[in-house]
């Protein structure tokens, strides 16, 4: 009975990697074209703009927040970035794409603080609000039409580098998600900065009490979240060489879902980026594999809708 207890301990510990362990089983069993290097590579090819997003969602709600603005950031993001190297190359253009993903960032937190909404509740709406905003902009800038890549005159090699380049069968996306995650992970656990975000998260009043300069670790935050999500909406476009105005719809669920099966609270001050690559994962492989087995994309919505519920009651019961 004793042997048990730690092997019971490890799964409830690791639920996710034996989720997305049970489903590889089940999927290689049901589909064998599951594991073949082309499928693989594919993967790991849709693991990078969802994983960006989701890595500036977990700083979000780690900090105590939930950022609904990440839909319309990778949008307008994506369609200012692909217009902007025709005009300043492609290295001007991948800096204006992430400065620009940094301002609208820092928009919401100046929003949220002259709102004096300091709470996740009342910042969720005001996200939700800037989102629908930044995608009517995006909607007005490009005139309502797609931009393709093939359409400019300038080289655009760096961006599919970015987005179809590969390093033996590994996609260079995924490589640099493990570059920037492993600087985030650091970020939040070595340095006095991320340490102060994930107090912050953890209780604001108790925090600013301390010392902490809150409203600027919340300025940090969300420029932090529009950043990743710029990132992840120049890897989107590199990856299908067309940015619409609505390109970033659904990426803020997709999102928080990766963000809450990877164990981050929802309460905030408690999450792991290492943990958010876990639930990237999971989102991705359920989709890959309900795709290999022709399940509708309705069911599967019905699917990942039922999983973020299983999630939150899951993470519910560990805040208790």
């Amino acid at each position: 009975m004793e042997g048990r207890l730690p092997i019971r301990r490890f799964v409830q510990n690791n639920l996710v990697l034996m989720t997305i362990l049970l489903l590889v089983l089940v999927t290689v069993l049901a589909e064998p074209k599951f594991l073949t290097v082309g499928n693989l590579g594919n993967i790991m090819n849709q693991f990078g703009p969802l994983s960006f997003v989701s890595l500036g969602m977990t700083i979000a709600i780690i900090g105590g927040f939930i950022d609904l603005s990440v839909a319309g950031i990778v949008s307008l993001s994506a369609v200012f970035t692909l217009s902007m190297i025709d005009v300043l190359g492609q290295g001007g253009a991948l800096v204006c794409g992430l400065c620009a993903g940094a301002v609208m960032g820092l928009i919401n937190a100046y929003v949220i603080i002259s709102c004096g909404a300091l709470t996740q509740a009342k910042a969720l709406f005001i996200t939700y609000g800037l989102s629908a905003a930044y995608s009517a902009i995006a909607l007005l800038y490009t005139d309502g039409a797609t931009q393709h890549m093939s359409y400019l005159t300038r080289p655009v090699t760096l961006f599919k580098a970015i987005g179809s380049g590969k390093i033996g069968f590994i996609p260079v996306s995924f490589v640099l998600f493990l570059l920037v995650m492993g600087l985030l992970h650091l970020f939040l656990t070595r340095m006095q900065t991320g340490r102060e975000i994930c107090l912050t998260g953890a209780n604001m009043t108790a925090a600013s009490l301390a010392g902490i300069p809150v409203k600027r670790r919340v300025m940090q935050i969300f420029v932090l979240s529009g950043m990743l999500s710029a990132l992840g909406a120049i890897v989107l476009f590199s990856r299908i060489t067309t940015a619409s105005p609505l390109l970033g719809a659904d990426y803020e669920t997709n999102a928080i879902l990766a963000v809450v099966v990877g164990g981050t609270s929802l309460a905030g001050g408690r999450g792991s980026v290492v943990r958010t690559m876990l639930g990237v994962m999971l989102v991705t492989l359920l989709s890959n594999c309900m795709n290999l087995l022709g399940i509708s994309t309705y069911l599967q919505a019905v699917c990942k809708g039922l999983v973020l519920i299983l999630a939150i009651w899951l993470d519910r019961r560990r805040v208790k």
